[in-house]
C-alpha cells in the first residue's frame, strides 16, 4: 500500500517519468505501467493452493453431498454426521475443514444452476410465556418391527426454545389436542399465544389478509386452555421460524438415531426423554445457559396448567342388527340392547366410547390401520351379546363373538354342547358374569373343569361358595362300618296314601 501510494504520487503529482520512477522504487518500468494503466489503489494478490487433510476425501464427501440433494429434506445427513462417517474411513481433520468444503461445494452448485437464495428476513424476539409455535412433520421408526410412516407433532416456547416432539398415526383433531395437552405437562403451564399454519384441523377456511374461519372444536381447545390463536400467511413458513427449524433438527438427532420400539407409547416416552435431554445439552443462543436454563425462568410467566381438555370428535353412528358399528373400515361391536339405534362415537387418539342416552354404554381399544389393502377387522366383546343368547341359545354354538372368551369358558362349552340342552346351559353359566364378578366365575368353572363335573349345578354351587366364603376344599368323609345301611330302603309311594286317611275319613289332600 505504501509503495503504491508513493507511484500514483510521483507520476500524478509531481509529473516525474516512469523511467525515473522505475530508478527510485527499482520496480521494472511494465510494473510500473500497469499499476498506473489499472489505476489499482490497493494490491491483490492470489491465495497460493495449500495441500489440505481432506484432499483425499473430496472425491468421497463430493459424491456423498450429490447423493444427498437427490434424497428428500427430511433424509439428508447433515455436514456434522458426514464428518463423523469421514473420520470412520481414516480421516483426522477437523469438523470445520469439512464444514468449510460443503459450503464452497453448494456455493458452486447454485452458480452451475444460476440460482440463489433470495429471502430477507427480519429477526425476532419473545417475552417469557407470550407465545409457542406448532407444526406437524411426517417420519419414520421402527415399531413393532416394522417401519411405519407417522405424523409428528413439534410443539416450541418461542422464548425458552423449548420443545416437545409427539409421534401419531394420523394427524387428525384428536391427536392434535392430544399433543396440546401433553407439551402443556411438560412445559409445566400455558403461554399466551400459540403461532401455526393454516392446517385444516385448525382452519375451515382461508379468508382475505388475517381473516380466518377457524374449526368450533378447535377454538373450543383454545378457550379451555386459554391462549389465543394466531395464524401465519399461506406459504410462509418463515413466520414460525423456531419450529420449521425444530422439524429439520430433529431429524438428525432424533429420527436418524432411534433404536427400535414395541409400540407407540414406547416411541413416545422416548421421545420425552431425549427432547429434556437436548434441553440440558444445547445453549439457548441468544441467552446465556442452556434451553433448561432459560425455560426454568420462564415457567413463571406461564399460566398454571388446567385440567385436560376432553378432546374427543364427535360422530354419530347407527348400530347395526348384528350390534356393530363402522369407524375407519373397522367395526366394533355395542351392547344388544342398542341395536339398531342411534348412538355417539366419542374418537380418542387411542380408544372409542360409545355413548347412548347420557351415558356411556360400552368402550374399545382404537384400531388403526395405514394399509388399505388389507381388510377391514371386527373388534367383538362377546359380553354385549348374552341378551341374544339367551333368546336364541343355538347361536352359541357358532357365534364369532365367542370365539373370542376365555379359555375355560370354551373348555367348558366343548363338554356341555355334546349333551341336549347343552347349549342353552351354557348360556346360563355366562350370564352369571352380569351378577358376579367375571374373575370368580371363571374360578368357579375351572373347579368344576378340575373336578370333572362341568355341570351348570356344579359351577353355581362353587359359585356361591366363592361368593359366601365357605370353603371349597371340604376332605372327604369315610362313615364308621356300624353306620353302613345292611338294608337298602325300598321306595314305597303307598305308605303316603296311608297318611291321606285316618280312621276311615279321608283327609284334604
Amino acid at each position: 500500500m505504501d509503495i503504491l501510494s508513493v507511484i500514483r504520487g510521483w507520476a500524478l503529482r509531481d509529473k516525474l517519468p516512469i523511467r525515473e520512477i522505475s530508478r527510485r522504487t527499482g520496480l521494472s518500468r511494465n510494473t510500473i505501467r500497469r499499476y498506473l494503466r489499472a489505476g489499482i489503489v490497493e494490491p491483490k494478490f492470489k491465495a497460493p493452493s495449500r495441500p489440505s487433510k481432506l484432499d483425499p476425501y473430496a472425491e468421497k464427501l463430493s459424491g456423498w453431498l450429490l447423493s444427498e440433494q437427490r434424497k428428500s429434506r427430511k433424509e439428508r445427513r447433515t455436514a456434522k454426521q458426514m464428518h463423523a462417517d469421514l473420520v470412520q474411513l481414516g480421516f483426522d481433520g477437523s469438523y470445520e475443514r469439512v464444514s468449510a468444503f460443503v459450503r464452497a461445494w453448494k456455493s458452486d452448485r447454485q452458480r452451475a444452476q444460476n440460482t440463489t437464495d433470495r429471502g430477507t428476513f427480519v429477526p425476532l424476539v419473545f417475552k417469557p410465556g407470550e407465545a409457542f409455535q406448532f407444526d406437524w412433520s411426517e417420519d419414520y421408526a421402527i415399531i413393532g418391527g416394522e417401519r411405519t410412516k407417522l405424523q409428528v407433532a413439534h410443539i416450541k416456547l418461542s422464548h425458552s426454545r423449548a420443545f416437545l416432539v409427539r409421534a401419531y398415526l394420523l394427524q387428525t383433531h384428536e391427536m392434535l389436542f392430544d399433543a396440546h395437552w401433553h407439551a402443556f405437562r411438560v412445559f409445566e403451564g400455558v403461554p399466551g399465544r400459540g403461532i401455526y399454519d393454516n392446517m385444516r384441523t385448525a382452519v375451515d377456511r382461508v379468508g382475505v389478509g388475517k381473516k380466518r374461519d377457524v374449526n368450533a372444536r378447535f377454538m373450543a381447545m383454545t378457550s379451555h386452555y386459554v391462549f389465543e390463536p394466531g395464524f401465519c400467511n399461506p406459504a410462509a413458513g418463515w413466520e414460525k421460524g423456531q419450529v420449521e427449524k425444530n422439524v429439520r433438527d430433529a431429524r438428525s438427532r432424533m429420527w436418524q438415531v432411534m433404536p427400535t420400539f414395541s409400540d407407540l407409547d414406547a416411541l413416545n416416552r422416548w421421545l420425552e426423554e431425549r427432547c429434556k435431554a437436548l434441553w440440558a445439552e444445547t445453549t439457548h443462543g441468544a441467552l446465556p445457559g442452556s434451553i433448561a436454563d432459560v425455560w426454568e425462568a420462564e415457567k413463571s410467566s406461564l399460566m398454571p396448567l388446567p385440567t385436560a381438555f376432553d378432546g374427543y370428535v364427535e360422530q354419530r353412528k347407527r348400530v347395526s342388527p348384528t350390534c356393530l358399528i363402522t369407524f375407519d373400515r373397522n367395526c366394533y361391536s355395542v351392547p344388544a340392547s342398542f341395536a339398531n339405534q342411534p348412538v355417539s362415537l366419542h374418537i380418542y387418539p387411542e380408544r372409542l366410547v360409545i355413548v347412548a342416552e347420557g351415558h356411556v354404554v360400552c368402550e374399545h381399544q382404537r384400531i388403526i390401520e395405514r394399509s388399505h389393502r388389507q381388510p377391514g377387522r371386527v373388534i367383538y366383546d362377546w359380553h354385549h351379546y348374552l341378551a341374544v343368547v339367551q333368546r336364541k341359545p343355538g347361536a352359541l354354538r357358532n357365534g364369532a363373538p365367542f370365539i373370542e372368551m376365555p379359555e375355560a369358558f370354551r373348555q367348558l362349552q366343548d363338554k356341555l354342547l355334546r349333551k341336549p340342552g347343552g347349549d342353552r346351559e351354557m348360556v346360563e353359566i355366562l350370564s352369571l358374569v352380569l351378577h358376579h364378578d367375571e374373575q370368580v366365575v371363571l374360578c368357579a368353572v375351572n373347579m368344576a373343569l378340575q373336578a370333572g363335573v362341568p355341570t351348570k349345578t356344579h359351577v353355581l354351587n362353587l359359585l356361591h361358595r366363592l361368593v359366601d366364603g365357605t370353603p371349597t376344599d371340604q376332605p372327604d368323609v369315610t362313615p364308621p362300618s356300624r353306620l353302613v345301611l345292611t338294608k337298602e330302603p325300598e321306595a314305597n309311594v303307598a305308605r303316603y296314601d296311608g297318611l291321606r286317611t285316618s280312621g276311615g275319613k279321608r283327609h284334604a289332600s
